[in-house]
């Protein structure tokens, strides 16, 4: 049996907006259930992100330390950032979201994995990115505001960031995902050759190249 993931679709009899946000909103739906019985769902309508993992040439990663008010602690992470407008190329907005965040660009970029973060109350879907052949980008740095005028930026050694992930010292989603699964690609046949290109479909949020 090969096990993934399958598009499946229940009846929707009725659905609301009851709260719709400057970035996302939250939708209610009466689902119909295998039984015919029905169930209200509510979850949070999202546009979609992308993640970037930057690797540079002394195997350290792009990361950033920044406030997140929802769980009242700041956060290492790596650079994301929301696909701006429906069909949005995500290679792009990762390339855009490397450059404001770190002012840095790419040379090579691979898929490294496309995750859903909260699937039961949220159908965001995000995609990260591996990212190397690092150089400084061109021009004046990106004027950051909010949370992130207070960002904190580093380079910090792959291994360093695996051990914080597995004691429970690193939490965010998007580089607990993205450092293990490099170790993981390193790990197996074909390494990080073996990754997806970076123009690879993505069912969750159809994209035009």
């Amino acid at each position: 049996m090969k096990v993934q993931d399958t598009p499946e679709e229940w009846q929707v009899v009725a659905t609301a907006t009851p709260f719709k946000g400057n970035k996302t909103s939250v939708r209610t739906d009466d689902v119909v259930m295998p039984d015919g019985s029905v169930h209200r769902r509510d979850y949070q309508v999202h546009p979609g992100s992308v993640a970037v993992l930057a690797l540079d040439e002394e195997d350290r990663v792009v990361v950033l330390r920044q406030y997140r008010h929802p769980v009242r602690q700041r956060l290492w992470e790596i650079p994301a950032g929301l696909l701006d407008v429906p069909g949005e190329n995500p290679l792009h907005a990762a390339q855009r979201e490397l450059y404001e965040e770190a002012h840095v660009k790419a040379g090579d970029w691979r898929v490294l994995a496309d995750v859903y973060t909260t699937p039961g109350g949220c159908d965001e879907a995000v995609r990260i990115f591996l990212a190397r052949d690092l150089a400084e980008a061109e021009g004046a740095r990106f004027e950051v505001s909010e949370e992130e005028a207070d960002m904190e930026l580093a380079r910090v050694p792959l291994p360093e960031l695996v051990r914080g992930v597995l004691a429970g010292e690193l939490h965010n989603n998007c580089l607990v995902v993205g450092v293990l699964s490099l170790a993981a690609a390193r790990a197996g046949e074909g390494g990080i050759d073996a990754l997806r290109p970076a123009a690879a479909p993505w069912p969750a949020r159809p994209f035009e190249s």
